[in-house]
């Protein structure tokens, strides 16, 4: 068996098992300076999106010799991987919460680590999941988190808002694809524009998420290829220290007009509405003092991933 130079098709010895096609791949990427586990990974999952298959199927044909025309379709798609695109670029799709979510140059590849901004909503809001909430999503980019919410909290109304137009239509188009497009609201404005807009829109939501820009600019050039040269550097770039978008954040929430309503207009002094905000791996500290210097504000916890970092913050904001 023999595959192919990089951008080639693939010449394929009749009879050879696809899983001995995917362990070739899989040294090829090896090579290329991927880890090895990542590599196995990569190398079968796309050879299933150029079959076409589910796991499940894979799992029983994985043996079989390789159908007619898998070779030419196979061979470009690892050599694209060999050159450090990510996968997701690829495939034009991420997992994300069980869930596929469309992707491409406009919009940051959905991390399994901002998977925690949705179970910290689902504790924060665990005895209010069946009321009319209102929930946000700044800084939307594919909308896995607007699309996520909105499948989990079924009542829920959902604002979804980015500063591009090219990654809402991205969102919008995913949200068609999981059945949420008519609960979500889209919102085409830079967040600290919008939460200060019509009387203070960051008051009158129960809970509002935010997956906001948080690497340092200085450290950008010095990220692995698939994120440096594949992923928009302003869903990345987050100012010197990597806080400045969070700086701004809770700038603009703490001015909102307190006495705006939530949860169908009528307001409950007794409720606090909250903000979670997903953070890099040593940004805690300055996240705790930021908050802390917030009058009006109060840290609620930190949770951390499942590496032990802490990873996103609960925000309380009293009403």
């Amino acid at each position: 068996m023999t595959l192919a130079a990089p951008g080639s098709a693939a010449t394929i010895t009749a009879g050879t098992p696809l899983v001995d096609q995917v362990t070739a791949a899989r040294a090829r990427l090896v090579r290329a300076g991927i880890a090895e586990a990542e590599a196995a990974a990569d190398a079968e999952l796309l050879a299933r999106h150029a079959l076409g298959w589910d796991w499940a199927t894979w799992l029983a044909e994985r043996r079989q010799s390789a159908p007619l025309g898998f070779a030419a379709r196979y061979a470009p798609l690892v050599a694209r991987r060999e050159r450090r695109e990510p996968v997701s670029r690829i495939t034009g799709e991420r997992e994300f919460w069980g869930g596929r979510f469309a992707v491409g140059p406009a919009v940051l590849t959905p991390r399994p680590e901002t998977e925690l901004l949705v179970e910290t909503a689902l504790e924060v809001l665990a005895d209010r999941r069946d009321e009319p909430l209102a929930l946000a999503d700044i800084g939307t980019g594919s909308g896995c988190l607007a699309v996520t919410l909105a499948r989990e909290f079924r009542r829920a109304a959902m604002t979804a808002v980015d500063l591009s137009a090219d990654a809402l239509d991205v969102a919008r188009r995913n949200a068609a694809a999981h059945g949420v497009a008519g609960r979500i609201q889209w919102v085409n404005a830079g967040f600290e524009t919008w939460l200060g807009g019509n009387g203070g829109n960051g008051a009158r939501f129960d809970l509002m998420v935010a997956n906001l820009p948080y690497v340092p600019s200085g450290e950008i050039d010095s990220l692995p290829p698939e994120v440096r040269d594949h992923e928009p550097r302003v869903a990345l770039d987050g100012g010197s220290d990597g806080l400045d978008p969070v700086r701004v954040l809770l700038r603009a929430w703490r001015s909102a007009d307190a006495s705006a309503s939530t949860s169908g207009g009528v307001r409950n002094p007794a409720l606090r509405n909250y903000l979670l905000v997903e953070m890099g791996a040593s940004q805690a500290d300055a996240i705790r003092s930021l908050v802390n210097d917030a009058a009006g504000l109060d840290l609620d916890g930190l949770r951390v991933d499942l590496r032990g970092i802490p990873r996103v913050a609960v925000i309380r904001r009293l009403l």
